[in-house]
């Protein structure tokens, strides 16, 4: 069977392979879904594309599948593993931490100020795929980014390392880099914080995306994935990310909530209201993702349990405790339908807090003149679109009810959607596909997202 394009999906539990037909038309066509567990503990992600493949085929009832394109995207064997250091934490640092949570990153280490020994230490452990260095706003403070830089060129990772700080320093970095024998590691791009109260995070963004792909076949168990795959690797949340922009440019507004087995991702594309955004003390991006390590339904579940709580949890399941803790010992990535009360109070629980961490609130000050509202964080009112991706949202009964509910559930000191913001769901699981498809097919991957999005 000869169809357009394939693109795969590795997460860290399960991998799936979209095949689509007509990609070039008004009209592109979702050929099927393959499903496999995804083979990171083999030490070769490719078993399970390889399987993913084959249930496809299955699934169309042919032998084999021919496509003129193939893409990818993963968050296996750690996904886009990066460390970002900057000079503060609330300026220089919280922008080059949105730019990389932007791309899809997996941030394993951000620091303030001058590196020391142990963060050296720290970074050689974690074997970060990039590094991302920041610090002082254009024409402002040079020493603390040239000092991190220096010391950073000298222990010599041999890994893509991107300079996005005071642009007074670039020339400096070079010859750092230069003469450590790393220049053909860095990377310089304009300042993610030139000045006061400005982010400039969508260059950085795109970088590190492009610079993920390039080296990818160096991740563990990723080494074959160039050889099947001939166009665009992403990370599977930068992906989403990028499906998320589109999408606003069309319909307004949105919120994804992005619940999987591993981790909890909320991403949010809109400016706000501008009766609270000029109340904000700190500058938000317009596209904002944020992941929750600790909100996996599968892999991290045990730590969902724990903020509910057994006992409770047990009630709310009207199972023993010792039942309970059958179920999480049996669960599996793609849960059998014994214990989908149990996966569907997880994602509950997992989109309540994600939404916490994600939204800005509001803050209140007393002086003189009385009491002044502030706001703090990503706001969040004027979204038009909430939408639930991922592997739990999209397969469990009525997660569109589950949504409403934990919205509800989410006070109002929050600066979350209206009860009136329409809730639509990822029903063919293409939010991560349609990002990558669109560096190739952009109006097709916005028509197939549209036929995806569905109330229900």
């Amino acid at each position: 069977m000869k169809i357009d394009a394939l693109v795969a999906e590795i997460g860290s539990t399960t991998t799936l392979i979209n095949g689509f037909a007509g990609l070039d038309s008004s009209d592109p066509v979702f050929v099927g879904q393959g499903v496999h567990p995804t083979t990171v503990l083999e030490g070769d992600v490719t078993i399970g594309l390889e399987g993913a493949m084959k249930d496809l085929a299955n699934r169309l009832g042919v032998a084999s599948i021919e496509a003129k394109d193939t893409f990818a995207c993963s968050s296996a064997a750690g996904g886009l593993r990066m460390t970002v250091h900057g000079l503060v934490h609330d300026m220089t640092v919280k922008a080059a931490k949105e730019a990389a949570l932007g791309a899809g990153a997996n941030l394993k280490l951000v620091t303030a100020g001058l590196l020391d020994e142990d963060q050296i230490q720290a970074i050689k452990a974690i074997k970060p795929n990039i590094i991302m260095i920041a610090g002082g706003v254009d024409y402002g403070e040079t020493q603390t980014s040239l000092a991190n830089a220096k010391q950073l060129a000298a222990i010599k990772l041999n890994i893509p390392i991107i300079y996005a700080g005071n642009i007074q320093n670039q020339t400096k970095i070079r010859h750092l880099f230069e003469e450590q024998g790393q220049a053909s590691q860095l990377i310089i791009i304009d300042n993610v914080y030139p000045k006061i109260d400005t982010l400039q995070v969508e260059k950085a963004r795109q970088v590190i995306q492009a610079v993920f792909e390039e080296h990818i076949t160096k991740a563990p168990g990723m080494e074959k994935v160039r050889s099947l795959i001939k166009e665009a690797i992403l990370p599977t949340p930068g992906a989403v990310m990028e499906a998320a922009i589109l999408l606003q440019k069309e319909i307004g507004d949105i919120l994804a909530f992005d619940v999987g087995g591993a981790t909890t991702d909320v991403h949010s594309v809109t400016a706000g209201n501008p009766k609270i955004t000029e109340k904000l003390i700190a500058p938000e991006p317009f596209a904002k993702r944020t992941v929750e390590g600790d909100l996996g339904v599968f892999i991290n579940c045990t730590h969902i349990v724990d903020s509910i709580g057994r006992d409770r949890l047990s009630k709310e399941l009207e199972i023993s405790v010792l039942m309970l803790e059958n179920w999480i010992k049996e669960l599996k990535p793609i849960p059998d339908p014994i214990h989908h009360s149990l996966v569907k109070r997880l994602t509950l629980e997992a989109l309540i807090v994600g939404c916490k961490r994600h939204a800005g609130h509001l803050i209140f000050q007393y002086g003189a003149n009385g009491k002044i509202t502030l706001a703090e964080g990503k706001d969040l009112t004027a979204i038009k679109t909430i939408i639930g991706t991922g592997g739990a949202l999209t397969r469990l009964p009525d997660s569109q009810g589950l949504i409403r509910i934990g919205l509800e559930k989410i006070d109002e000191s929050f600066l979350k959607p209206g009860n009136a913001t329409k809730i639509q769901i990822d029903t063919d699981y293409l939010m991560a596909t349609a990002g990558v498809l669109s560096k190739k097919y952009p109006l097709a991957a916005i028509a197939l997202l549209k036929k995806s999005l569905k109330a229900r």
